[in-house]
């Protein structure tokens, strides 16, 4: 006999949930229900927080927790690169150091002064005129500070410098060469093809040069020029043949030898050509029945004996 007494269903309670904080990044829980209605609740943590593609410029990305870094190496084209420059950067700071303990070391300080090439002047007024660079380092020593120290020289040209190290510094001096004199008074002064008055002589005969008659001062400039030009382009055999030298224009230099033959050289030009047909009329043999009297140079192509 069926029972008269209806089943009774109690539903599950419902447990209070606390609301979520504000401002809390946890996501609402969407109740589902079962077939059977009961309310189920599913909720989610998030732990890890995914980095966001294509963040805003200056906001910084924070690392996924447990992310792990990858470092690549160097390639061995630039570490190779580095240790050339380290190299090199090292040889240069070690040669600088080398010449600036050459340039100012005491061990080349200057002691000796070797002097070759002259005759005008003395080997000892060379080296009394470079006093000064004596004790200074030979490498602070340059070839116009010795030029400018012999400037006093007139007979000085120029110089050849050279440093012997450890101490000894070797000039080499290029004189000026006299090609005549000038009478002064009781003197007689040698002079270059610039005037340049170089030494002076008692005894002309000793010195194996033509006298300029007049001197600078009494035939002028431009024609002590032209008349100390020709002398300074004859060979040393002939200028010490010659007596004497004059000239009445630039045009109209003469020359006398010390047999008493004149030459006729004309101006300043073609003055080498004129020197070398000079040279070799002097040394044609000579006629004792047809001695010859002039030599004229003035036109070197076509030179005149009579």
């Amino acid at each position: 006999m069926p029972s008269s007494r209806r089943p009774t269903y109690a539903p599950p309670k419902r447990t209070s949930r606390p609301a979520p904080a504000p401002g809390s990044d946890a996501p609402e829980e969407a109740p589902r229900r079962n077939p059977g209605g009961d309310v189920i609740t599913a909720s989610r943590s998030i732990t890890d927080q995914q980095p966001t593609l294509n963040a805003p410029q200056g906001h910084s990305q924070e690392k996924p927790a447990g992310a792990t870094v990858l470092a690549f190496p160097e390639p061995k084209g630039r570490r190779r690169r580095k240790r050339v420059l380290l190299a090199v950067g090292t040889v240069l700071v070690l040669v600088a150091a080398l010449l600036a303990a050459a340039v100012y070391s005491p061990v080349l300080a200057l002691k000796t002064v070797s002097v070759t090439g002259t005759r005008l002047a003395t080997p000892e007024q060379v080296q009394a005129a470079l006093e000064p660079l004596r004790g200074k380092p030979l490498p602070q020593i340059s070839d116009d500070e010795v030029r400018g120290l012999l400037d006093s020289l007139v007979q000085v040209k120029s110089v050849s410098v050279e440093a012997r190290p450890p101490s000894t510094l070797a000039v080499a001096v290029h004189e000026r060469v006299p090609v005549a004199l000038v009478k002064q008074g009781e003197q007689y002064q040698l002079v270059d093809v610039d005037g340049v008055q170089l030494a002076t002589t008692d005894d002309p005969a000793s010195a194996s040069l033509p006298v300029i008659d007049g001197g600078a001062g009494a035939i002028g400039q431009d024609l002590f020029r032209a008349t100390a030009a020709v002398l300074g382009a004859l060979p040393a055999d002939v200028l010490a043949k010659l007596s004497n030298a004059s000239a009445q224009s630039v045009d109209a230099v003469e020359l006398k030898l010390v047999d008493g033959q004149t030459i006729v050289w004309g101006n300043a030009s073609e003055k080498e050509l004129k020197a070398k047909v000079l040279a070799a009329l002097l040394k044609a043999p000579a006629d004792p029945k047809n001695p010859v009297r002039v030599y004229d140079v003035s036109v070197p192509r076509h030179p005149v004996t009579r």
